[in-house]
């Protein structure tokens, strides 16, 4: 129980870096988790890229 009471002095005393390690460490568990997660359910499927002319076209407003 010690620890827990360490890391409660710690986040009373510097609750900005303890906010700061928080938001790093969701930082470098997301990616490890969701990453995987989206591959199995296979929502990242290859898109055609459109031609160039095309997407000159849907920027300047002229069709091609």
């Amino acid at each position: 129980m010690a620890v827990m009471e360490k890391l409660k002095m710690f986040v009373v005393q510097e609750p900005v870096v303890a906010a700061s390690c928080f938001i790093a460490g969701v930082g470098l568990f997301l990616p490890a988790v969701v990453r995987p997660i989206l591959d199995s359910l296979e929502s990242s499927k290859q898109v055609r890229q459109p031609a160039l002319s095309d997407v000159v076209a849907g920027v300047t407003g002229k069709k091609a």
